[in-house]
């Protein structure tokens, strides 16, 4: 017998058409793109003809793709010498470093001598993750993968012995209750001898895999930061391509880690934005408003004054680093990217480590693959020992303490940090570990008062609705909600009464907000406006909100980013 998401019989599910590969792939970012790449070349340089599909729930490749980017290309050039030649996307090589600790309305400027070298960006590239990604899934399928974008995964299918066989994608066209509508399409079954989860940060069929697999029991607390971003294109004078400019301080207080970025690269064009770690504890603080507050500082204003905003988004990030990593295998699959947590955010980079773990993951596989089957426990220790093996793990070893550091603040994690990374290089004989997820750290609101921010001028700064305008996102109302709440009643029970309504401020798109109905206080989710950003997820004090995918190609349809 198979059961689906660990309960439910396949048999008595709707019937759904199935379609069987060697290997499946989950998620269509850095990550799943190369493993899928690297599967094939292995393939072909060994005669070998192997079934590779890879789905995806953006409308397409790289439509909810966000991230800075400066890009290290050390795991691209890996896996093609010649990838700049092959997939064609415009990239501007870093020309300047600019560290600077802002104060309100000054900003000191950092020499370059004092920062570890994991903050130094010679050599790297700026441009967009989601375009290259684009490119990445074109050669792919000249090697044959099978892509299919639009299909969001929702459901893992277990065999009888309790291994991963596959997944389901979800059903289309049901209404708000959940009953098939005229439009009605199930889901299908894609089953394969192996899956890899490349899902992102905080995947959802993740998620329930290193809870059921109890992937995490050794490892320390994962921890994740907001990161919110907007491309402008700017007056040709302001521009300065190449300059990469990262802040820290203000506007956010010594308690509260994050930072700020600017890379400007393109033609006039400059990706601004801020990192907020989701372990802060005001209620009161709002990752959005305290963006819209850094536009305004001169370091940052000067260059995007008399310039037009384009493009917004929000996602967050896995930030745990090392210590964080759950077990990367199970049986049947295996966790790669983002999925399992492969970010350096002390360089506060994850596209080359994802790339990395994807060809780690499929070299491991391919030599675990005896006649025509998959010896799993050999995959389990290949997978393990190549990682521990590669440049990837040693660079993540050396930045491993740089989270346990920051929470103790900015100034003395900062001084902590600094002097590990100059002095030892990150070889100092102790690992530490967050021992508190981040929702834990969210204390109650009267410990605190409001925090008032500043209305939009419309030139700087700009509303929630504006911005979700730019993203693109779009989601059919006449569908089940896909932000889930465990207990209803805890919405304003708890988290209105004592923390005075936090997901009304940590979501960057304006999703929940609390209504007077009939003269009581109720939390209304505008599920429609969701960038699939997943604060929500992790953030909320009681854990009481589960993201899910929604219907397969909705969500945002980022440009650029």
């Amino acid at each position: 017998m198979m059961t689906i998401d660990n309960s439910v019989n396949i048999n008595e599910a709707p019937e759904r058409e199935s379609m069987e590969f060697d290997v499946l792939i989950v998620g269509g970012g850095p990550a799943g793109l190369s493993a899928a790449i690297r599967l094939k070349q292995l393939a072909s340089q060994n005669g070998r003809d192997l079934s590779v599909c890879l789905i995806d729930k953006g409308a397409e490749i790289g439509a909810h793709i966000l991230s800075g980017a400066v890009i290290d290309p050390r795991g691209l050039d890996e896996l093609f010498a010649d990838w700049q030649q092959k997939i064609s996307v415009p990239l501007t090589p870093v020309s300047e470093d600019r560290f600077l600790w802002l104060k309100e309305n000054k900003a000191n400027k950092l020499p370059l001598s004092l920062l570890p070298a994991c903050l130094k960006n010679h050599g790297n590239l700026i441009g967009s993750l989601g375009q290259i990604s684009a490119a990445l899934a074109a050669e792919a399928e000249q090697l044959g993968v099978d892509i299919f974008p639009g299909f969001a995964a929702t459901e893992i299918v277990f065999d009888e012995n309790g291994h991963v066989i596959g997944v389901t994608t979800g059903d289309m066209g049901l209404d708000k209750q959940g009953h098939p509508t005229a439009m009605y399409q199930a889901g299908m079954n894609l089953m394969a001898k192996m899956t890899f989860f490349a899902e992102g940060c905080r995947g959802q069929l993740g998620k329930q895999l290193i809870e059921r697999f109890d992937l995490a029991a050794n490892s320390g607390k994962q921890t994740y930061g907001l990161g919110l971003k907007e491309i402008w294109q700017i007056p040709k004078a302001q521009h300065q391509a190449g300059l990469v400019i990262h802040s820290v301080g203000w506007p956010l207080n010594n308690q509260t880690y994050g930072g700020g970025f600017a890379y400007h690269y393109g033609e006039d064009l400059v990706a601004v934005g801020l990192v907020v770690g989701l372990n802060y504890e005001n209620p009161y603080l709002s990752p959005f408003e305290e963006f819209q507050r850094l536009k305004t500082h001169p370091a940052f204003s000067a260059f995007l004054a008399g310039g037009e905003r384009v493009s917004y988004g929000a996602r967050t990030m896995v930030a745990g680093g090392l210590p964080a990593l759950p077990e990367l295998s199970f049986p049947g699959g295996a966790l790669i990217g983002d999925d399992a947590g492969f970010l350096n955010a002390a360089r506060i980079k994850g596209s080359h480590c994802a790339v990395k773990s994807g060809m780690v993951a499929a070299e491991a596989l391919f030599e675990s693959w005896v006649d025509e089957q998959i010896d799993h426990q050999e995959f389990k220790r290949q997978y393990q020992s190549q990682f521990e093996n590669s440049w990837l793990y040693q660079e993540l070893y050396q930045t491993r303490n740089f989270k346990p550091y920051m929470k103790k603040g900015l100034v003395v994690g900062s001084m902590l940090f600094g002097t590990e990374q100059l002095l030892f290089k990150g070889r100092v004989p102790w690992t530490l570990k967050l021992k508190t997820e981040d929702h834990q750290g969210l204390r109650e609101a009267k410990y605190f008062q409001p925090m008032s921010y500043p209305k939009p001028d419309g030139k700087l700064s700009f509303d929630k609705p504006s911005s979700v305008f730019l993203s693109n996102t779009n989601h059919a109302e006449e569908q089940p909600c896909h932000l889930r709440l465990s207990d209803p009643d805890v919405a304003i029970q708890v988290n209105f009464t004592e923390y005075a309504a936090p997901e009304t401020r940590y979501c960057p798109a304006g999703v929940y907000e609390i209504v007077n109905d009939k003269q009581q206080e109720k939390l209304q989710i505008n599920a429609q406006n969701c960038l699939h950003c997943k604060a929500c997820d992790i953030k909320d004090p009681r854990q009481n909100i589960t993201w899910t995918a929604p219907q397969g190609g909705e969500g945002p349809i980022y440009q650029g980013m």
